[in-house]
């Protein structure tokens, strides 16, 4: 017999490319008020003299019409199907490969704990966000 039950949990994350800064929250879900609740704590992170700005998939979620996007963040979608164009699409697959896949959790809890220590352990880890999510052209790039 085989268990075909699945749970998941998710890593919200941003990076800014160039830097090991980063933000990240584990959230149950993937939706407009998970969105919601990444959006308004990465802005809380963001100093009164700073603006950030958020390249996102074009993911339902992202775009909602339901979200309130802080006044410190713009968001720009990329255009369909351009996965490489985003400097976090490295960090997952990094994550993925060194420490979330292929692995079998109790529960909830303990998948919540596995991302927790994953991300930990990524940002202990100095200069690989940068190292990762550094594009030689995102510095030229003018809003």
């Amino acid at each position: 017999m085989c268990d075909k039950r699945f749970i998941f949990a998710y890593i919200f994350a941003a990076v800014e490319p160039g830097t090991d800064n980063a933000f990240a929250l584990v959230m149950p879900y993937v939706n407009t008020e998970a969105m919601q609740l990444f959006l308004d704590g990465f802005a809380a992170t963001i100093a009164a003299d700073e603006h950030a700005v958020m390249v996102l998939d074009q993911a339902g979620w992202h775009g909602s019409g339901g979200l309130v996007v802080p006044e410190t963040i713009t968001l720009v979608p990329l255009p369909p199907y351009s996965p490489e164009l985003n400097p976090v699409e490295r960090l997952w697959l990094h994550l993925k490969e060194r420490f979330l896949s292929h692995r079998l959790h109790a529960d909830y809890d303990a998948i919540v704990d596995a991302a927790c220590t994953a991300w930990q352990r990524l940002r202990a880890d100095t200069g690989r966000i940068k190292s990762l999510c550094s594009y030689p052209w995102i510095p030229k790039v003018r809003i």
